[in-house]
């Protein structure tokens, strides 16, 4: 499992020009889902994104939390994180769960984090997506759990 996250002031998600999801302060979350992941990393997963520590403090200090600032998550799926360009220039996304494991790990992975208590959006699943976020520093993090 794979997760860019990206700290932002702003995100959204479109599909045919209508807005699906979206949030003010908070983390545009870009999951990917490899064909042997579990709901055990995900539940890893999620404790890592909620405690993760990148936004400032009063002091200036990158010390605080998305709960500690009422941020919101914005969680779109995103296969393409489990592409492999080791060979050639075309990706291959043999590694990555197919369509009916990765929705249900990705719909699992945004009940584990309303249950951690965060306000949470989201994109479609096997959409064509526009997303469009202002990326706040900027800061984007790449967690993964294997």
């Amino acid at each position: 499992m794979k997760a860019v996250i990206q700290r932002v002031t702003q995100a959204s998600v479109r599909i045919d020009g209508q807005t699906v999801g979206s949030v003010d302060r908070g983390y545009l979350v870009l999951l990917g889902v490899a064909a042997e992941d579990t709901r055990e990393m995900a539940d890893k997963m999620v404790r890592k994104l909620v405690g993760l520590r990148i936004f400032e403090d009063e002091c200036g200090k990158i010390n605080r939390s998305i709960t500690d600032v009422g941020g919101s998550l914005l969680i779109v799926s995103q296969f393409t994180l489990c592409a492999d360009t080791s060979h050639g220039n075309r990706p291959g996304f043999s590694n990555a769960a197919d369509p009916e494991t990765a929705n249900a790990l990705y719909g699992y992975f945004s009940k584990k984090c309303r249950e951690a208590g965060m306000r949470v959006e989201n994109g479609v699943f096997g959409a064509h997506m526009d997303v469009e976020l202002c990326n706040d520093g900027p800061f984007t993090i790449i967690l993964e759990q294997n």
